[in-house]
């Protein structure tokens, strides 16, 4: 059967040529390299990279096919994917799809047959930016860049409410001993899985609902979740969270949820060169004097400087690549957060305690509470 060609064309004018994948037609956002050798599946349906173009940095994808279990959101949010050897052969027999039928049915657009070392080596170099895959200017790439100049820059690109649940739901099990309400700011599955495995209710609530709203189903602790976008214009959520701190109640933010929490506390937030995309970030706990290899997911950082120069936020992780802030928390209230993603999935399990000092953080809450009341 006969390829079908498409372009992807970078901002700073850098063109690849190769074959699609996916749907034919045109997708255009921000570039980005995700290092892991697996999970793609997983990487694709992660809301927090709504907007975004994945390069797969290793060299075959679409080999194992899809399962219906292997997602962390309803559908795939990536804006589009490239690819060096694309497979619609797959090997487990527990596949019902290939990921091309998976790509096709959701309308992404990709591109495959280029040389993806090449490319990630110059965003690299040259830092994010946007690009835009398609199949339908071959040859026009002025056409082409016509379609890339109305692709919105991340930085300040607020997402977190048009990927959030619509209304609230639960998650787990109503009999658990602990309640914890989730803001959703682009929520992955398995942070509900992780949190419900522990004896916990979770209830989901949509971004820009407000404190009053979660404080009325009288939750023992709260979630701030992963999610795409800026977090320096979610003035919504970092409202929402100083009301959270404000209630002593004890809360855990995961990724956009740790940028939220730092932004409530008065440190900000800027945007990276290039992100941390991947299965192996080394980061150092400072606490313990340990190290783990994470998962991660995320194109902007909390500055390290306005932490040093506030006495009520300690730094309790760094990513031992570049010294970025991997994770604080407040020295005055039962809160803390982590730059990366310990529910992984996919990604290695070291960092899965801090789901487990978030549960005795609400237990060391609780107990003063129980005792008054027998």
């Amino acid at each position: 059967m006969e390829k079908q060609k498409a372009t992807l064309l970078l901002a700073d004018g850098m063109v690849f040529h190769g074959n699609l994948i996916g749907k034919s037609g045109t997708n255009g956002g921000e570039i980005c390299f995700n290092t892991g050798m697996s999970g793609y599946q997983e990487i694709y349906t992660d809301p927090s990279y709504t907007g975004q173009i994945i390069i797969n940095t290793t060299a075959h994808i679409g080999n194992y096919g899809v399962i219906d279990d292997e997602v962390e959101s309803d559908s795939p949010k990536i804006a589009g994917l490239v690819v060096n050897s694309f497979s619609e052969v797959y090997s487990r027999l527990d596949a019902k799809q290939s990921l091309q039928d998976y790509l096709v049915a959701h309308a992404i657009t990709g591109i495959a047959d280029i040389d993806t070392r090449k490319l990630v080596r110059h965003i690299r170099s040259k830092g994010a930016m946007n690009a835009i895959i398609s199949s339908e200017y071959e040859g026009d790439l002025e056409g082409l860049q016509r379609e890339l100049d109305k692709v919105p820059d991340m930085e300040g690109l607020e997402l977190s409410s048009t990927v959030s649940t619509k209304e609230a739901y639960f998650y787990g099990n109503e009999a658990a001993s602990i309640k914890v309400a989730c803001l959703d700011f682009g929520i992955k599955t398995n942070i509900l899985r992780s949190l419900a495995a522990r004896n916990v209710y979770c209830k989901v609530f949509p971004a820009k609902s407000d404190f009053a709203e979660m404080d009325d189903w009288e939750p023992d602790a709260y979630f701030l979740s992963n999610g795409p976008g800026d977090p320096a214009v979610m003035e919504y959520a970092v409202n929402t969270t100083k009301a959270i701190l404000e209630s002593g109640k004890p809360v855990f933010g995961i990724c956009l949820g740790h940028q939220i929490l730092a932004e409530a506390c008065g440190i900000s937030t800027y945007k990276m060169h290039h992100g941390h995309r991947g299965l192996n970030h080394p980061i150092k706990n400072l606490v313990k004097g340990t190290s783990e290899i994470t998962s991660q997911n995320h194109g902007f950082v909390v500055n390290k400087e306005d932490i040093e120069n506030n006495p009520d936020i300690e730094i309790t992780h760094i990513h031992l690549n570049d010294g970025t802030v991997a994770g604080i928390k407040v020295k005055n209230k039962p809160a803390f957060s982590v730059q990366y993603h310990p529910e992984s999935s996919p990604g290695p399990h070291d960092s899965r305690y801090l789901f487990d000092d978030f549960i005795s953080l609400i237990h060391n809450q609780l107990e003063p509470l129980n005792l008054l009341k027998s």
